[in-house]
This record gives structure tokens, C-alpha cells and sequence, in this order.
């Protein structure tokens, strides 16, 4: 009676162990799963923290960039900003000086034109001579410089050539008269030099024959 009740029990033992094993292997799984889950959602993250990452460090760079231009704009504009200033202080003259010229061209011309030794006439030219000195004065102190490139080669950028002449005493291509000085204002040409250039001879002197001497 005694191995009867043993063997229920027995079967019951067995029984309850096979459900504590299954049991068991059902938590091993699940586990398993909650870390493959886990793992999953922190590669989630991950992947999700790297994109983020990225689009701010494109964000930085094209921030960077957009600085920088306009650091290099500002930049420019104060260079022009200061070559502008620079060129009102050189150049403010200009227009007045252009002015002044036509003035000493006159001065110039009349005393050209005063001939004779009489008193009146030397006091003329005096007093022309002493107005032009006096205009001279002033030019070289506000950097207007005159051009008068008599005898120097002809310069397309600073002279204006109004005729060519051929000339035998003068190089070809340099100025033999000049009809009308030119003048320059802190480097910037105020007006060019008209001037008559000279250009090599078209009738070049002819050899002499040699005279046969044989008889």
C-alpha cells in the first residue's frame, strides 16, 4: 500500500520538475526576447542620434560657410569703402582743376603772343611770367603735374598725337612739337599732351652712283 501512494507521488514530483524546467526555459526565451528588444531599440537610438549628429554638423558647416562670406563681403566693402574715400581726398580737385587749366592755356598763348620790347609789353609778360609761376606753385602742391614731351617717344596712354610729320633730325615715333600741354592730378590723367610725332622719311636719300674708272 506504501509503493502505491509512492508512485503517485513520484509521477506528481516528476511532473512538477518538467513544468519548473519548461517554466524555466519559457523565462530563458523571454529574457532573450526583452534583450533582443532592448538591444534593438538602443541600435534604434543609436541610428537616431548619429542622424541628428550629422544633420548638426551640416548645420554648423553651413553656418561656418555662410560667416565666412560674410566676413570676406564685409572685407571687400571696406576696402572699397576706403579706396573710395582715398580717391575723393586725390581726385576731389579734379574737376576744378580741369578748370584751371584752360586759364594758364590762356596765360600761355598771351604770352606767346606778346612781341616787342616796349614797356608795356615787358610789363605784360612780366606779370603773365609771375601769374604762371604762381599757378606752377599751386599744382605742385596739390600733385598736378605737367606733361610736355617734347623730344621724348611718342606715349599713346599720356599723349594724343594730332598729326605725324616725317623729320630727318628727330628719332621716328617722338614728339617734335607739342601744340598743347597735358597734365596728370595724383597719377589719374587730367588731359593728354597733343602733340605732332614724327615718322621715318618716305624719301630715303639716295646712294651715289659709283663711277666706273675703267677706261
Amino acid at each position: 500500500m506504501s509503493n502505491e501512494q509512492d508512485l503517485p507521488e513520484k509521477a506528481v514530483d516528476e511532473q512538477a520538475e518538467v513544468i519548473s524546467e519548461q517554466s524555466a526555459d519559457v523565462q530563458v526565451d523571454s529574457d532573450i526576447d526583452d534583450s533582443s528588444q532592448s538591444q534593438a531599440a538602443q541600435n534604434s537610438n543609436v541610428d537616431e542620434l548619429s542622424k541628428k549628429l550629422e544633420k548638426a554638423e551640416q548645420k554648423a558647416t553651413e553656418n561656418w560657410d555662410k560667416v565666412l562670406r560674410i566676413q570676406a563681403e564685409m572685407e571687400n566693402l571696406k576696402r572699397r569703402t576706403q579706396k573710395d574715400l582715398e580717391n575723393a581726398h586725390k581726385f576731389a580737385l579734379e574737376n576744378f582743376a580741369k578748370e584751371l587749366l584752360t586759364v594758364v592755356d590762356s596765360l600761355e598763348l598771351g604770352l606767346q603772343a606778346a612781341i616787342g620790347d616796349s614797356p608795356e609789353v615787358q610789363k605784360f609778360r612780366e606779370g603773365s611770367e609771375l601769374t604762371l609761376k604762381q599757378f606752377e606753385a599751386v599744382f605742385s602742391k596739390f600733385n598736378i603735374e605737367v606733361i610736355n614731351p617734347l623730344g621724348q617717344p611718342f606715349d599713346p596712354g599720356l599723349h594724343q598725337a594730332m598729326a605725324m610729320q616725317p623729320s630727318v633730325d628727330a628719332e621716328p615715333n617722338s614728339v617734335i612739337n607739342v601744340f598743347q600741354k597735358g597734365y596728370v592730378l595724383n597719377g589719374r590723367l587730367l588731359r593728354p599732351a597733343m602733340v605732332v610725332v614724327a615718322k621715318a622719311n618716305d624719301n630715303p636719300p639716295q646712294e651715289t652712283p659709283k663711277i666706273d674708272e675703267q677706261a
